[in-house]
């Protein structure tokens, strides 16, 4: 009898280790996912672009932010974008140092924050090897310059330009591999390629390329980076904003849900006049946006948004909060805060109090809320 108890035990221990051992091993991407759909039971999480790297009064001092500045925290989510990595620049086409960059995207991991890269690459066609220009803000040779309507085509499997930007992509995967924690683990990433693709300011743009076409550059970067092994990153297909915005408007030149793993929208508010068709807007979109996401097992952001200048000082509780308010989205990201064209909060600006009304919101969340320091 004990013998078969024994044998049982046995065969009961066996069949939970092989269980276990069946069980797929989470990516690093697949736990920034869960992550980001926890958190956002919580409330909406901020965003700022550059947010390490300079502000209104200074320039790449040490744990500086103007967002902590003004109101005692950090951000939950820091952006990056490596616009020039793919010239071999030192820096990127807001001359930011790449090894910077490296540097505060782990200071940020380590303090328990969240990453988003997005990358605005030359113009493969016009842009000469070796020519890079960092900080360059004329169209010509950038990913603004759309004079020639078939860059996506040329850069494809088949173009005259395809190994030339082959080059370009393991230089975004060799800066990938910077990525590690203090463990030498990858460290997990939003990455937002090909975004705005809804307009036509950027070479990869609607009226740059057949839908076919845009999927296909979207499958080839992606493509690369997975064969390269790169399980730390999130995906996200990011439009911009319309009026009006259908499901199928956004849906259009989506390369599909074994390739995507969030959705979001960019948006901005350019002039005070045009608060109430920001909030209109923005809500009607939203409204899509989560909807969508829901129908494809999406996580929703608003990747991009912002007032430039901040013109209208309470835009923070006037404007934004009210038109997210509500919406189950990821988080919002306001862009940078640069000496001539800003988004974030400065503590030299008068929309300084009404940013930490803000902040003080319950649904708003910064690294505090989300580290539960």
């Amino acid at each position: 009898m004990k013998k078969v108890l024994v044998l049982t035990a046995v065969a009961m221990i066996t069949v939970a280790c092989t269980s276990k051992q069946a069980e797929p091993q989470k990516t690093v991407a697949q736990k920034l996912l869960e992550r980001l759909d926890s958190l956002r039971q919580k409330g909406i999480m901020y965003g700022h672009q550059d947010d390490p790297m300079y502000g209104l009064t200074w320039e790449y001092d040490k744990d500086s932010s103007d967002v902590k500045n003004v109101c005692g925290d950090y951000p939950a989510i820091m952006g990056f974008d490596l616009g020039g990595i793919e010239m071999g620049d030192a820096k990127n086409l807001d001359s930011v140092p790449f090894t910077r960059m490296t540097q505060e995207i782990k200071n940020h991991y380590r303090r328990g924050g969240i990453i988003t890269i997005s990358w605005h690459p030359r113009n493969p066609v016009s842009t000469i090897e070796g020519g890079g220009n960092a900080g360059q803000k004329f169209p010509e040779g950038t990913a603004w310059d759309v004079t020639d309507s078939t860059i996506v085509k040329k850069i494809l499997a088949s173009g005259a330009y395809h190994e030339k930007f082959e080059v370009w992509m393991q230089r975004v995967s060799d800066f990938l591999a910077t990525l590690t924690d203090d463990d030498g683990e990858k460290i997990p990433v939003i990455f937002r390629p090909w975004h705005e693709n809804s307009g036509s300011w950027f070479w990869w743009g609607e009226k740059l390329c057949t839908v076919e076409e845009y999927k296909a550059l979207w499958n080839m970067l992606q493509d690369k980076l997975r064969a390269d092994g790169f399980d730390n990153l999130v995906w996200s297909y990011s439009p911009g904003m319309q009026d009006n915005l259908t499901a199928e408007q956004l849906l259009v030149r989506y390369p599909g849900d074994d390739r995507v793993d969030m959705i979001g929208l960019d948006g901005y508010q350019w002039v005070p006049e045009e608060k109430d068709q920001f909030i209109v807007r923005c809500k009607q979109n939203l409204t899509v946006l989560c909807e969508v996401a829901k129908a494809h097992n999406l996580i929703p952001a608003l990747t991009e948004c912002g007032m430039k200048n901040l013109t209208e000082p309470t835009w923070w509780t006037s404007t934004l909060y009210p038109a997210v308010e509500g919406f189950p989205i990821s988080y919002l990201l306001t862009w940078r805060n640069y000496k001539e064209e800003w988004f974030g909060p400065s503590p030299v600006k008068p929309d300084a109090p009404y940013f930490k009304e803000m902040y003080q919101k319950k649904n708003i969340l910064f690294l505090k809320e989300i580290t539960d320091r």
